[in-house]
């Protein structure tokens, strides 16, 4: 899948797209003791530890009626967070075929106005036509891919962003108490995870002729809005 990508990205998200077909399958790996018995896996366990990571993008902005919106790696998130009361048009994209069949197959019945569907494929490859969205959101998953990857993906969100459109994205941080934990359970379900400064990301961002419009901290992630 994606053989197109360079060999080192092409890597990474065949170990992504595996973690996460499992999770969204429901299945829930065994993992050597001294690993099940970590606060942080009984909190992965019972789904406790979601709410603690995951990156509540809208306190960063909020999309608004009619406006275009583009959700890379997106998960089932069209199910679970309030699309239907912002009123703005949803288009997903993600590298798990699990993910991606049960979104188109609910997401439709949720809401078929405001549901564009869920296209197949990795973040750096984003086929829409120029200045198509309002917003790009992109939580959850950067920790995942090098600098250099990120790179290429904050290239094709320029693109595709209107021009004045905001990027939403997250990054683990790695002076954060809980991020430590946090990767090594990642590594015992099949990935990597890639700690940068925050500092390396905010240059990034700037070279990519970003500017970084508001922030937020959490326990994990830090989230950036940036605008083009």
């Amino acid at each position: 899948m994606f053989a197109d990508a360079p060999a080192p990205w092409q890597q990474s998200i065949g170990a992504v797209t595996q973690r996460f077909n499992r999770e969204y399958s429901g299945e829930t790996p065994t993992l050597p003791p001294e690993v099940e018995s970590m606060p942080i896996f009984q909190d992965w366990v019972t789904g406790q530890l979601t709410s603690r990571v995951a990156t509540p993008f809208w306190e960063l902005g909020t999309p608004k009626k009619q406006q275009r919106c583009l959700d890379l790696g997106c998960g089932i998130s069209f199910l679970i967070y309030p699309w239907r009361d912002w009123q703005a048009t949803f288009t997903g994209q993600d590298i798990s075929p699990v993910a991606q069949k049960i979104l188109n197959s609910r997401g439709p019945q949720l809401n078929s106005k405001l549901f564009k569907g869920v296209q197949l494929a990795p973040a750096h490859r984003l086929e829409y036509p120029d200045h198509s969205f309002d917003w790009v959101i992109a939580t959850g998953f950067s920790c995942y891919f090098p600098l250099d990857y990120w790179d290429q993906v904050l290239s094709a969100v320029k693109r595709v962003l209107k021009p004045g459109g905001c990027l939403i994205f997250d990054v683990a941080d790695p002076d954060q108490a809980l991020t430590e934990n946090w990767s090594i359970l990642e590594l015992y379900l099949g990935v990597e995870v890639m700690l940068e400064p925050l500092s390396a990301w905010q240059s990034l961002i700037k070279a990519s002729g970003g500017r970084v419009m508001g922030q937020r901290p959490g326990e994990v992630f830090h989230g950036f809005r940036v605008k083009y």
